[in-house]
């Protein structure tokens, strides 16, 4: 039998006891020098929380502010627990933006060498062969540094900007650079540092690393030989404009087409303009080598130091004018670097590198779908940061994060809104909600199983055009609507198994992060034995994970189904670890959590 509690309380409203007045309402946090006596304190959730009397105009309980907070965290982060999402809703969101925007930087190139000295030390303590040991870094302590690098670093919003940018200006260990990670360690670093930079000092860094170089195939680009029937690659040429610019055609500032008198969309280039970019990035090689002998032209990777600019030899660089987009013209005479300088600049000044940016990093970010306006106004930060300054990142992110279509109730239930969640944030996100207990004690992952389950992992994609396309729109009701779900291309009958079977993974087997075997297979487990206590009741539980996974969005209907299950299955105080992870495992596969909204 149900029992009701009924609390007797009294409001002492005398002025002496007032520490100020009231015109318009008490509660909620409203009630300051307001005293509240209550004749009882129910005790909820078998005990684990209590109803008190000063809880009725306290605001203790009310939790929209961590909602916001969550919800905001999964935008602007790789995850959170609860320490987090309290430390955002006491601050406010646009505080913690500034405060994370001064935060000290935490960069890949020393910490990919840190792991990988110390994971040869492990290799050689548990009896290995020094001699079987890779030489240098490779794609596996990539991993271990991007993992590592991103559950520990104090400068969360950079990491993730940085990861998104990472899905933009694409280089990938799936290939030849999966053996010389250093180089890509330090390329990632290019993102991180200009990810609260300027685009155009990021563009440029971005065509000058040798690891972009040997991935788009511009490092060693000769000048033009007739002769030997020889000419520039016009690899680099064509995705610096496609994919890290200005995209295919001709936009207006909200991201729309600019149309021809057919209503046909206007290219941005054709392929004469790429013949004449890919002039400019010719003559670039090895800018230093891992030994003391003399760098040239043509030298590979194998000796090379890529943590150092690419060169330029001028011997190899083609000469003469340059005609790129809308009549621009590189001047003859020129050196090869102020060439491709020239060129940076032309591309970096062009009209659609705002909202071309700008809807790329929405949708890696808050939403597949932004309005036009969205668009205009991120483009618009991007043009012109308030103080004349073009490019500016810092102004680019606090457009995106703190616009109305980011931050607002009716935007979070308009159907237009959210984005299916890419398979590696809801890794990073159960890690970081959770925490992980390893006998290593730190947070080394090799990507291979996971990669093989989903299709995924930070610096695999296949190509360069990233996991995914931003214009991707899977058959049905999304396509019939006109929208685009760029995840959804990752998302089929495997890789939806291999998700959930990843999940029970991590929750019933307890392998959450396991290294790749040079350590002997090290596994760190999730650390559920927190929410033990919560887990005595079902309502206990579901309450905690909607504000940490699912951010105040867990339907009634899922709720329901979730609670039923939990209690029909686990009716004992005794099974509370198993209350903890059927508890947990069911949000992650469910749809209230892999949709954000």
């Amino acid at each position: 039998m149900k029992r009701l509690y009924y609390f007797i309380f009294f409001i002492c409203s005398c002025s002496f006891a007032l520490a100020q007045s009231y015109t318009d309402y008490i509660g909620a946090g409203h009630s300051n020098g307001i005293i509240v006596t209550a004749s009882d304190n129910y005790q909820l959730y078998q005990g684990t929380e209590s109803a008190s009397g000063n809880k009725t105009l306290g605001g203790q309980g009310l939790v929209g502010k961590q909602m916001e907070a969550s919800r905001f965290l999964s935008q602007a982060s790789f995850g959170a627990d609860m320490n987090l999402i309290n430390e955002v809703a006491d601050l406010g969101i646009e505080n913690w933006i500034d405060q994370q925007m001064n935060t000290p930087i935490t960069y890949y190139t020393d910490t990919l060498e840190s792991i990988y000295n110390e994971s040869f030390g492990i290799y050689v303590a548990n009896g290995g062969d020094s001699a079987n040991y890779p030489n240098r870094p490779n794609h596996v302590h990539m991993d271990y540094a991007w993992w590592q690098n991103n559950m520990t670093a104090k400068d969360l919003l950079r990491q993730r900007v940085a990861y998104s940018l990472s899905q933009i200006c694409v280089i990938s260990l799936e290939g030849t650079l999966g053996s010389y990670a250093s180089g890509v360690a330090n390329y990632y670093d290019i993102l991180v540092r200009n990810s609260f930079g300027n685009y155009k000092d990021l563009l440029l860094e971005v065509s000058l690393h040798p690891a972009m170089g040997n991935y788009l195939s511009h490092l060693n680009n000769p000048k033009t030989d007739s002769i030997n029937n020889i000419f520039p690659d016009e690899n680099y040429a064509r995705e610096i404009m496609q994919l890290f610019s200005i995209g295919l055609y001709k936009l207006n500032v909200d991201g729309s087409y600019q149309l021809d008198n057919n209503n046909n969309p206007i290219p941005t280039y054709d392929n004469d303009d790429i013949k004449e970019f890919a002039k400019i990035f010719t003559g670039l090689g090895i800018g230093a080598r891992r030994d003391t002998n003399n760098t040239y032209f043509g030298l590979g990777l194998y000796i090379a130091d890529l943590t150092v600019p690419m060169q330029m030899y001028e011997d190899w660089h083609e000469p003469g004018p340059k005609n790129l987009l809308d009549g621009y013209v590189v001047p003859s005479g020129q050196t090869g670097m102020q060439d491709i300088e020239s060129a940076v600049d032309h591309l970096f000044n062009h009209p659609n590198v705002g909202p071309f940016i700008a809807k790329r990093l929405i949708q890696r970010l808050v939403k597949s779908n932004p309005t036009p306006s969205y668009i205009a106004t991120v483009a618009g930060a991007f043009n012109n940061n308030g103080s004349g300054v073009r490019g500016d990142m810092k102004a680019v992110i606090k457009a995106i994060l703190l616009h109305p279509e980011a931050r607002s109730c009716s935007w979070s239930t308009n159907p237009d809104q959210g984005k299916l969640r890419e398979p590696i944030l809801k890794y990073t996100d159960f890690v970081k909600a959770t925490g992980v207990m390893s006998p290593l004690e730190n947070h080394w992952n090799y990507s291979y199983w996971f990669k093989e389950a989903t299709a995924q992992h930070p610096l695999r994609s296949q190509t360069v055009f990233n996991f995914y396309g931003p214009d991707y729109t899977p058959s049905g009701m999304i396509a019939d609507n006109g929208l685009v779900a760029p995840e959804f291309e990752l998302f089929n009958t495997r890789t939806s198994i291999g998700f959930a079977n990843q999940v029970y993974y991590w929750i019933e087997s307890e392998i959450l992060l396991r290294t790749a075997g040079y350590e002997d297979y090290t596994i760190g487990e999730p650390n559920l034995t927190p929410l033990s206590e919560l887990a005595k009741s079902s309502d206990a539980i579901l309450d905690y994970l909607d504000v940490v996974m699912t951010h105040g969005q867990l339907t009634d209907r899922t709720r329901g189904i979730i609670k039923e299950t939990i209690d029909a299955n686990s009716t004992s105080l005794t099974q509370l670890g198993y209350r903890v992870r059927l508890a947990t495992y069911l949000i992650l596969i469910s749809p209230d959590y892999n949709i954000l909204k």
